[in-house]
């Protein structure tokens, strides 16, 4: 059985009409220990598969790494439970030679909810990080035809949310081709990027200058500070946005739009960047007068 989903027995009722038991499938949701350097950082709660994705991801997130250069390696633990089992929930990284330790103020106190990334924070003052990868100067131009169709592809690439019905996806398009580059799933939305941020790092594609970050639910605050840390210019999402997230995008020059659905969308931030493409002008008619 994969550990992405899981079979459990339900019922199933149509009120007035019927009633029956069968299989169904669910979405897993287990704990991921993140250690660095054998210190533990953080706890989420995940949907296993590409958890080196997602622990990179968080560590950019959290500005301990900024380059795909910092990050050297990372292994799952073993002897994670008293009888010595790998449980393939501690995942401890490695860093580079000479990139600095996370800062201990760092470490949360509790675990890290797949509804919310930041609920081990003091403030919002301490989510502010200051990226390393600045995106108000970038150039991306983006045709909203070309947006338009990102919902769609995105839905349809979500291979475990057809199965399942419960997970949170994003992926990351090129803004000018829009060649979708990388989709991942989550049972937590803040998850699914963090792994999309992951595979970047991993891939030594950091800072993602000239992409779409597309996530299929709301544009929170914590998604706007991910798509910063990362260096993504646009930021499209499904549902709303929150008034924090727009005050952020406006800070830092990311471009969020909302309400991205069939053919309209809402830009709250940074409209320049979505641009129609210039149409040529018709030839004008010649009109000769009746004699």
């Amino acid at each position: 059985m994969s550990r992405i989903t899981a079979r459990k027995r339900v019922t199933r009722i149509t009120v007035a009409t019927s009633r029956s038991v069968r299989d169904d499938l669910l979405a897993v949701e287990e704990p991921l220990e993140i250690r660095v350097g054998g210190n533990s950082l953080a706890i989420t709660m995940r949907t296993p598969g590409n958890d080196v994705d997602l622990a990179a991801g968080f560590l950019v997130s959290e500005g301990v790494i900024a380059r795909g250069d910092d990050f050297a390696a990372a292994r799952y633990c073993a002897g994670a439970t008293d009888e010595g089992l790998n449980t393939y929930n501690v995942l401890d990284v490695t860093l580079a030679a000479g990139v600095p330790a996370p800062d201990p103020s760092l470490e949360r106190a509790f675990y890290t909810t797949s509804s919310c990334g930041l609920c081990g924070k003091a403030s919002i003052d301490a989510v502010r990080t200051t990226s390393q990868h600045a995106v108000q100067h970038d150039d991306l131009v983006l045709d909203p035809g070309l947006l338009a169709t990102f919902p769609d592809r995105l839905r349809e690439a979500q291979d475990v949310f057809e199965k399942t019905g419960g997970l949170h996806a994003a992926a990351l398009f090129d803004g000018r081709t829009g060649r979708m580059l990388v989709l991942r799933e989550d049972v937590g939305r803040h998850n699914a990027v963090d792994k999309v941020v992951g595979w970047a790092v991993k891939e030594g594609r950091l800072p993602l200058s000239g992409t779409v970050l597309m996530v299929s639910g709301r544009a929170s605050f914590e998604l706007t500070q991910k798509a910063s840390m990362a260096g993504i210019p646009v930021l499209a999402a499904v549902s709303a946005p929150s008034s924090l997230a727009v005050d952020l995008a406006k800070e830092v020059g990311i471009t969020i739009v909302g309400f991205l659905r069939g053919q309209s969308m809402v830009v709250y931030s940074r409209p320049e960047r979505i641009v129609e493409p210039a149409r040529t002008a018709e030839p004008q008619r010649e009109t000769v007068s009746a004699p």
